[in-house]
C-alpha cells in the first residue's frame, strides 16, 4: 500500500464520519421540527459528502479505501448518535405507573419544580396511579432518579412529543 492510498483513506476516513455525523443529526433534527438546524447540516453534509465520494472515485478502488469508506459512514452514525443524546433536544412525556405511595412521588417531583399530572387506573392487580411529567430531555434522568428513591418498582417509560399548545413547562 502507498502513502497515497494510505493518507487518502484516513481522508475518506474522516470526511465521511464528519458527513455521516452531521447527516444523523440532520435526520434527528427534522424529527425535531429544527428547519435552520437541519438546513445547515444539510448544506455542509452535502458538500462533504462529495468530496468523500470524489476521493474515492478519483483511487483505483483499493480496497483500503473502501474500508475506510464504510468505516467512516458506520462509525458517523454512531458518533452522531451519541451527540444527539449528550445535546437532549426535545421534550419527553414520562408515564409512571406506582402500587406504592403515588401521592409521595407527586408531591416529591412537584417540590423539585415539574407539573404533574395524575389518574387513577387498573391494572391486572389492582388499583395504580398513572403519574404524567413532561420534561425536557435533558431532565429525563431527574425524573427517574426521584422516583426510584420513593418506589424502586414503579414502571416507568419515556416517549418523545412536540408540545403544540397551551400547558407549561415549568421548573425552579
Amino acid at each position: 500500500m502507498t502513502t497515497e492510498i494510505l493518507l487518502g483513506g484516513i481522508l475518506i476516513f474522516f470526511l465521511r464520519l464528519l458527513d455521516m455525523t452531521m447527516d444523523t443529526l440532520r435526520v434527528l433534527f427534522v424529527v425535531r421540527g429544527q428547519r435552520l438546524i437541519v438546513w445547515v447540516l444539510g448544506f455542509f453534509q452535502s458538500a462533504i459528502f462529495i468530496l468523500a465520494v470524489s476521493n474515492v472515485l478519483r483511487g483505483d478502488n483499493h480496497p483500503f479505501t473502501i474500508f475506510c469508506y464504510a468505516s467512516g459512514f458506520a462509525t458517523g452514525n454512531l458518533l452522531g448518535m451519541f451527540i444527539e443524546n449528550k445535546l437532549a433536544v426535545g421534550f419527553k412525556r414520562i408515564a409512571i405507573i406506582s402500587r406504592g405511595d403515588s401521592e409521595k412521588i407527586t408531591n416529591e417531583i412537584r417540590r423539585y419544580g415539574y407539573g404533574v399530572t395524575t389518574a387513577p387506573a387498573r391494572g391486572k392487580d389492582g388499583d395504580v396511579m398513572q403519574i404524567f411529567v413532561n420534561v425536557k430531555r435533558k431532565h429525563v434522568s431527574d425524573i427517574e432518579s426521584i422516583v426510584s428513591k420513593i418506589d424502586e418498582n414503579a414502571f416507568i417509560t419515556a416517549d418523545d412529543f412536540m408540545p403544540v399548545n397551551r400547558g407549561g413547562f415549568w421548573r425552579k
